[in-house]
């Protein structure tokens, strides 16, 4: 337990005190992210919060953890910290095409299960399967880690919502591990629970920095790890067995996952590039209702702690192919009330109710509208 703390401590200090300093850098070096018709910020702010975080994370698990001969992969695990981070750098500061940030996940997950040789090996009854083939097994959980890692970096275009969603799972995994007496992924959980906490002290609404590609994508891997450990060993440990393991994983995760492989199916059946940049994400959606920034994180925060309660609370009753369906089914018809029945807000119906009334008025709501675009892709 004083390890678990020291690195939830380590990691939320560091990072605290860091931000600051990441934050006058940038604003030295004028390294920022402009604003534009697709972002949700009016000034020009910093994306380099994923330094802050990247470094709390890092101390606090080279300080704390031991890494016993049952915990080897962790070289692995810090080893794909900093090459996703890395990456998500240099594509802060220089913009990477698109295949390229692609080419460096798909290593990175190659070194997660070749390497570290934490793989998905059991489906527990998902679609009637329970025991994997070693291949499906590898391939299975080379997508896994990829959707994992773009969900979370795709996610990314209202402050404060990735790293409110991040927290939420880390903590959520880290207090399933911390009580099974998994202390290295209880550490791992809670320290990036500890960086987030820090974070968003920084980015929640109004942001004064972002996380960038080089937080979201390292939030994305480590919820990535952790939901893949989770899925493994969930259904034997001896406090609390759970017979619909991946269902939980999935709930604590679901609104990232679900939303970009939404938006994705949505961009391909136009015929673009699923990573080509749009207005689909289900953040947009409430955004053009007229929510504020923090509305929606709020929204969706409360949303993924009921999404995350219905599997634990029918993990004893129903059958993993119910819960997921039903959790499927809760998150798409969220959409759909969302798009058709949600009503707009009060101070943007009175401007659609009035048009001719002030064409200035309607215009300055027109491109701020266009102004709450993702910051994040």
């Amino acid at each position: 337990m004083f390890q678990v703390a020291s690195g939830a401590f380590i990691a939320y200090i560091v990072t605290f005190f860091t931000m600051p300093f990441i934050i006058r850098i940038a604003r030295v070096n004028r390294i920022y992210d402009v604003p534009d018709a697709r972002k949700t910020h009016a000034d020009a702010i910093s994306s380099l919060g994923g330094i802050s975080i990247f470094v709390g994370l890092s101390l606090a698990l080279l300080l704390v953890s031991d890494f016993k001969i049952d915990n080897q992969e962790f070289q692995y695990h810090l080893a794909a910290f900093f090459i996703i981070f890395i990456i998500g750098v240099i594509d802060d500061i220089f913009v990477l095409k698109a295949w390229k940030k692609v080419l460096g996940q798909m290593f990175v997950a190659a070194v997660i299960s070749a390497k570290a040789h934490l793989l998905i090996t059991n489906f527990h009854g998902f679609l009637g399967v329970n025991e994997l083939t070693q291949t499906a097994s590898y391939v299975i959980t080379f997508f896994v880690i990829m959707l994992v890692i773009n969900s979370f970096n795709l996610i990314d275009g209202v402050d404060g919502l990735a790293g409110s969603l991040g927290l939420f799972s880390c903590l959520g995994f880290g207090v399933f591990f911390l009580l099974n007496n998994y202390i290295s992924y209880a550490i791992l959980s809670l320290s990036m629970a500890g960086s987030l906490l820090a974070f968003l002290q920084f980015n929640f609404p109004p942001a004064k920095i972002f996380m960038g590609d080089s937080g979201s994508m390292l939030l994305g891997l480590v919820n990535a790890i952790l939901v893949i450990k989770f899925s493994e060993t969930a259904s034997f440990t001896p406090v609390y067995a759970v017979k619909a393991a991946p269902a939980i994983g999935f709930g604590l995760l679901l609104i990232p996952l679900l939303d970009v492989l939404r938006v994705f199916i949505i961009r391909l059946s136009k015929g673009k590039s699923p990573f080509a940049p749009d207005r689909n994400h289900v953040h947009h959606l409430l955004l053009n209702k007229g929510f504020s920034s923090k509305q929606v994180t709020l929204i969706l925060i409360f949303s993924s702690m009921v999404f995350a309660a219905v599997p634990i609370l029918l993990n004893q009753v129903l059958d993993i192919n119910f819960i997921v369906l039903i959790l499927i089914g809760m998150f798409f018809s969220g959409v759909l009330f969302i798009t058709y029945f949600l009503p707009i807000q009060k101070a943007l119906r009175a401007i659609h109710t009035a048009p001719d009334a002030n064409v200035k008025v309607l215009n300055m709501y027109s491109a701020n509208k266009e102004n709450t675009a993702s910051n994040d892709e």
